[in-house]
């Protein structure tokens, strides 16, 4: 299919993943960058974000609209694209084009981030919702969503991969890892194993956003090397014994992005206990999991010295997540047969 492909893109973004993924299942990508976009001035950028409206979100639309008309595409996939308007899906259907909203995040969550305002508005708008959650299947439908699919969210495969043949602890600089975002009580959990049970902690991630949830003694101790993307975020969870992975309860996560791209690299993954990360990973086989602050210490106490163990566990979830797919493109593929069905229904060609 030929396919627009309107998300953010950078190197931060997962969206550009895949993108990348559609492009190697054999498919034509026009890109659309929706970053090219975003105000100049952050004040200005910051209360787009929030009304989703303003000049930029009506220019974004138009020319959407426009290169929609010019290239005729067969699918337009949108990937957590906020500024999108009702009358523009509308006018996308009358050509006949299907649209895609694919969604990592959880607008129905009590988290109450801001910028929904127009997304709530395209829910019904769209011919397929894919999400990450049970739970939004039914959110959607109720909101007049025409279609929705439950995806698992998934790693990279040309970035996230095992280490070098041989890698060990001999290797590794980095004891208890998490690379990530201060959200709900992950600052003070960290604090508290690195204060309290004297471990040595290692946090990467938005440098602002850690500054603000720890102390600036316990950020100057715990916070090192800044984000991380791409080649330096794998190279750290290589450089990891015990890879942490915290479910966003605020968001009503099941299971997480950073627990299939720590399998992906073949780290040891010890990961926030849910029914969706059981589902996925055989217990203390091809993953270690946790539930409140005694486990998860008693789990590094356990690991931290037994590299045996962690190297066993980190080859078996590695295969795990190959096994069953659990990277982009297998991930992308049941989200494009969706898609087909959808056409076929319609009359158009799969």
């Amino acid at each position: 299919m030929k396919i627009l492909y309107a998300a953010g893109l950078s190197p931060s973004d997962s969206a550009l993943y895949r993108l990348w993924a559609l492009e190697r299942l054999g498919h034509s990508v026009i890109p659309f960058n929706a970053y090219d976009y975003d105000p100049a001035h952050p004040l200005v950028r910051k209360i787009v974000f929030r009304l989703a409206a303003g000049p930029s979100v009506t220019r974004l639309n138009r020319d959407l609209l426009r290169q929609a008309r010019e290239l005729q595409p067969d699918l337009i996939w949108v990937d957590k694209l906020l500024a999108m308007q009702p009358a523009t899906l509308r006018k996308l259907r009358a050509l006949g084009i299907p649209v895609v909203s694919y969604m990592i995040d959880n607008p129905f969550g009590p988290r109450n981030d801001p910028g929904w305002r127009l997304y709530m508005q395209c829910i019904p708008h769209y011919d397929l919702h894919v999400v990450q959650r049970e739970k939004n299947i039914a959110d959607y439908t109720a909101r007049g969503a025409r279609d929705v699919i439950k995806i698992q969210t998934a790693y990279e495969p040309t970035i996230h991969f095992p280490p070098p043949p041989g890698w060990s602890d001999a290797d590794r600089d980095r004891d208890v890892s998490f690379i990530g975002t201060p959200y709900d009580d992950r600052a003070e959990t960290l604090a508290r194993l690195a204060e309290e049970a004297g471990l040595r902690v290692a946090i990467s991630g938005n440098r602002r956003a850690w500054s603000r949830a720890l102390s600036p003694a316990r950020f100057d101790r715990l916070y090192c090397e800044g984000e991380l993307y791409q080649q330096q975020y794998r190279e750290a969870i290589w450089r990891s014994r015990i890879n942490l992975s915290f479910l966003t309860l605020s968001n009503q996560d099941e299971f997480v992005h950073k627990s299939f791209e720590i399998a992906g690299c073949g780290g040891f993954l010890l990961a926030e206990r849910s029914e969706g990360h059981l589902q996925r990973f055989r217990e203390d086989e091809e993953a270690v999991f946790f539930t409140g602050y005694q486990e998860l210490l008693a789990k590094l106490q356990r690991y931290l010295p037994d590299e045996a163990a962690r190297t066993r566990i980190a080859a078996a979830g590695h295969a795990r997540a190959l096994r069953d797919g659990y990277h982009n493109d297998h991930q992308v593929s049941l989200i494009l047969e969706r898609v087909r069905q959808l056409r076929s229904r319609s009359g158009q060609p799969g």
